[in-house]
């Protein structure tokens, strides 16, 4: 069954997540998404206080961008959120927004780089090991946290490009893809993944799998055509074609389907910016899109 879920964006101020996060624990939403954009919500924080406030939402944080963050830190923030909430927090890590990095001091000259020293020793931290690495950008000198949660949580990685794809499959357990990604392009995205994960040998693995969580701009709506066409021509994609979804929730789970058939495993609804009713966007994914991709057939995609 595909996991569905919606995003909490954060062009709203933080004091709106507590009613936005119960209305979507209580209306069966399996997963509600944070972003950590510089310079609004914190993704951390705003993920413990939506952990704390509901019972049973998945919460997830999509991106963390690692140049910000020392590993180690990571580590003990994460390690909190799966010992406190077990089986509720899923933390994905990217590159972040280069424009972004270089206005705090923290861009790198190889964000891949980074991304593949940060992945592993994040990995091994909250195992229990005890990690000493030198690397480029990451380095530990025997540290191993005092509260590690269970081992063998799953890492999730952002990615876009056809190199970060594929190291996402090299190293993580997981892939989230942005909003500016059609059906043709989680095809794409699967194989370069794939690609990563047998060039690193791990798919040989019982049960082995890789998650792929695609976010998916929605509208309904009197006015919803409106806010999708401004929207995708605000992000300069408005020409990429099965891009976004504007109308009724038939025409939303069937986006949906796209993308499960395209090799999605999760699929966020995301809200535009100017989303008049935040709370009925998620109302009308409950009860409405949520019935509607349940019974839809779902083909599913080999080789994970």
């Amino acid at each position: 069954m595909t996991t569905l879920g919606v995003v909490f964006r954060p062009q709203l101020p933080p004091e709106r997540l507590r009613a936005l996060a119960q209305l979507a624990d209580g209306a069966g939403i399996e997963e509600l998404w944070l972003w950590e954009d510089c310079f609004r919500e914190g993704g951390i924080s705003a993920a413990a206080a939506a952990l704390a406030w509901t019972e049973r939402v998945r919460v997830g944080v999509g991106l963390l961008p690692v140049p910000l963050r020392n590993v180690a830190l990571t580590a003990m923030e994460a390690a909190t959120l799966h010992r406190l909430f077990p089986g509720r927090a899923i933390l994905g890590l990217g590159h972040g927004v280069q424009d972004w990095m270089g206005q705090v001091g923290a861009r790198v000259a190889s964000p891949l780089t980074l991304l593949r020293e940060y992945l592993p020793a994040l990995r091994a931290l909250l195992d229990g090991q005890r990690v000493t690495v030198e690397g480029r950008y990451v380095k530990l000198d025997d540290v191993g946290l005092d509260w590690p949660p269970e081992p063998g949580l799953p890492l999730l990685a952002g990615a876009t490009g056809p190199r970060s794809l594929r190291l996402a499959g090299e190293v993580a357990d997981g892939t989230v893809l942005h909003a500016g990604t059609a059906p043709d392009g989680v095809r794409k995205a699967r194989q370069l993944i794939e690609e990563g994960r047998v060039a690193a040998g791990r798919t040989d693995a019982a049960g082995q799998t890789h998650r792929v969580v695609v976010y998916l701009l929605a509208a309904t709506g009197v006015d919803a055509d409106e806010r999708l066409r401004a929207e995708l021509a605000a992000e300069g994609v408005a020409s990429v074609p099965d891009l976004g979804v504007a109308g009724d929730a038939g025409a939303v789970a069937e986006a949906v389907s796209r993308l499960v058939e395209a090799g999605a495993d999760t699929v966020i609804l995301q809200p535009t910016g100017d989303e008049p009713d935040p709370e009925g966007f998620v109302r009308f994914v409950a009860e409405e899109v949520r019935p509607l991709v349940r019974s839809a057939p779902v083909s599913g995609v080999s080789g994970r």
